[in-house]
C-alpha cells in the first residue's frame, strides 16, 4: 500500500539518495550545499514544500512543489522535482504523489498544476499524458551568471 505524507528528519538519508537520483537523471551532480540547502527548504516548508510516497513503510518516492501567483488566474502550483526509486517504478508511487500534490493545491485555492519534463523523457510520460493536459509549451532558459563587482 502506498501513503504519501510529509517528509520528516529521519527520511533526510533516503531522501538525499532520491533527490541526488533525480538530479543525475538530468545531468546534474548535486552539491553538499545544494543538498543542505534543499533538505532545509523542504522542512522547511515557506517557499518549497515536500512529499514523501511510502511502500511498505519505506520512502520511495519524493516531489517537491510550490506556489506562485498569476496574471490570468488564482495562484499556480508548480511541481518541480518527482522521483521514484527505480524498484518502485510502475507501482502507482509517481502518480500518489501528483493526486497529493493537486489536493494539496487545491486546498491552497491554486487553479492548476504544472510541471515539465524533457522531451525524451518517455517512461513519464506515458503517466504525464494519462493523468494532466499537455498544453505544448515549448520552455526556454536563459542562465544567469554572476556578474563580476
Amino acid at each position: 500500500m502506498i501513503t504519501v505524507g510529509p517528509l520528516v528528519a529521519t527520511d533526510r538519508p533516503v531522501w538525499t539518495e532520491l533527490f541526488t537520483g533525480y538530479n543525475e537523471f538530468y545531468g546534474r551532480t548535486p552539491s553538499v550545499a545544494l543538498l543542505d540547502g534543499a533538505w532545509r527548504e523542504v522542512t522547511i516548508g515557506d517557499r518549497i514544500h515536500a512529499l514523501g510516497a511510502r511502500l511498505d513503510e519505506r520512502l520511495v518516492g519524493i516531489t517537491h512543489f510550490f506556489t506562485h501567483p498569476s496574471t490570468t488566474s488564482a495562484d499556480v502550483c508548480y511541481l518541480q522535482d518527482l522521483f521514484t526509486a527505480e524498484a518502485a517504478r510502475g507501482r502507482g508511487v509517481a502518480r500518489s504523489l501528483i493526486e497529493a500534490v493537486a489536493d494539496w493545491a487545491r486546498e491552497q485555492g491554486c487553479a492548476r498544476v504544472y510541471w515539465h519534463t524533457k522531451a525524451d523523457n518517455h517512461t513519464a510520460r506515458r503517466l504525464y499524458d494519462r493523468v494532466a493536459e499537455d498544453r505544448g509549451f515549448i520552455q526556454y532558459v536563459l542562465p544567469l551568471e554572476q556578474r563580476p563587482d
